[in-house]
């Protein structure tokens, strides 16, 4: 690892720099804007602790991605979670209670984590959930959702707690989106942006680009739609290939060089929406910044893993501490040597080493 790199300044100027952009992007919304800064203030104390942290020799990440549910409605074609059996029809059993999610939120808040993005399966299936992250509030919760359940209940609980952030996954158009999604969700996900901005409420939407909606899904023809229905905030996610037929459809370096070029791009045209990009960001980062270097993820039975698209773990936050989890002995092996840093063809470095990932997590079980 470069160590002339400074991780966490890094990830602090990109909190920072997310939460400025969400206060340019809500300015015409008195009820929002006044709850981003807000928000600004709680950011601000929570950069501090971890820079605090940081000092004690203890890095801690600025992001938590939280599973809450394995439960999902949709099958949507290629979807990394269900090809690997992460994701559902029915409800599963053994998931973690509202209670121990409850008790994650308050150990993220106290540590000085500033973002836990809320995905699934379908999230809006554990309302139980997300109702006990919107009392969290210097926390922010972007909500991973395919937007299928959303109603009135929802609308309103929004409106009430101004930290829960619902990112809509759209793919592009209604002809790839529903290709991609099922027939009439892209109608759908129109229909909740109209009401969304209807009633001045705050909304994201989440893309997975490929190499077929790559110029589509990043034109301004396209992002400007989302814009006019009040979208704030867009998330980029690289499509990762499960499978080896699905693997000419992951962006290559010259299709990363396309987004990262018109992505700064749109963030100097287009200041009224917030753009992120996954992995993108990342080459600014010293590398992968998974296993707790900027974020890791938490699936629906607790198991503390890298990241989502690399569904290992040697700990469970259900018998363990939030601070525990973030430096297993999986964690530790793939920070310390170097793993983090290597190139890899789709969208995830983890998910191309994976066997070596399977080598560390026995030897972290055997430890």
């Amino acid at each position: 690892m470069n160590k002339e790199f400074d991780l966490q300044a890094y990830l602090t100027r990109g909190v920072e720099q997310v939460v400025t952009d969400a206060i340019k992007a809500t300015l015409k919304d008195p009820k929002e804007g006044a709850f981003m800064l807000r928000f600004a203030a709680a950011s601000r104390a929570a950069s501090k602790k971890r820079m605090a942290a940081e000092e004690r020799g203890e890095h801690i990440p600025s992001y938590l991605i939280a599973s809450i549910t394995s439960q999902c409605n949709l099958h949507c074609a290629g979807c990394y979670s269900r090809c690997n059996h992460a994701t559902v029809d029915e409800t599963p059993v053994a998931q973690l209670s509202t209670e121990v999610w409850t008790r994650i939120f308050d150990e993220a808040d106290e540590m000085g984590i500033s973002f836990v993005l809320l995905a699934g399966g379908e999230p809006t299936l554990r309302r139980d959930v997300i109702e006990a992250a919107g009392k969290k509030q210097n926390i922010l919760f972007p909500i991973l959702t395919n937007g299928t359940f959303l109603n009135e209940r929802y609308f309103e609980l929004f409106d009430r707690c101004r930290n829960l952030i619902p990112i809509m996954s759209i793919e592009g158009e209604r002809e790839v989106t529903d290709a991609r999604r099922g027939k009439g969700i892209y109608d759908r996900l129109i229909a909740n942006m109209d009401e969304f901005h209807r009633r001045g409420l705050i909304f994201g939407a989440s893309v997975t680009v490929t190499t077929e909606n790559l110029h589509e899904v990043s034109s301004d023809a396209f992002l400007q739609k989302l814009s006019d229905r009040g979208c704030k905030a867009v998330i980029f996610v690289e499509f990762v290939p499960v499978t080896e037929e699905s693997r000419e459809l992951a962006p290559g370096e010259a299709e990363r060089e396309i987004l990262r070029s018109e992505i700064a791009r749109l963030r100097a045209e287009h200041p009224e929406m917030v753009y992120i990009s996954f992995p993108g960001d990342e080459k600014d980062s010293g590398g992968c910044v998974a296993a707790g270097r900027g974020f890791f993820h938490i699936n629906s039975h607790g198991g503390a893993e890298p990241c989502p698209f690399s569904p290992y773990s040697d700990i469970n936050v259900r018998d363990t501490s939030l601070r525990k989890a973030m430096n297993s002995g999986l964690f530790r092996a793939l920070r310390d040597n170097g793993h983090l840093l290597e190139d890899y063809v789709g969208g995830c470095v983890l998910y191309e080493k994976r066997e070596l990932v399977e080598q560390l997590l026995r030897e972290s079980a055997g430890a």
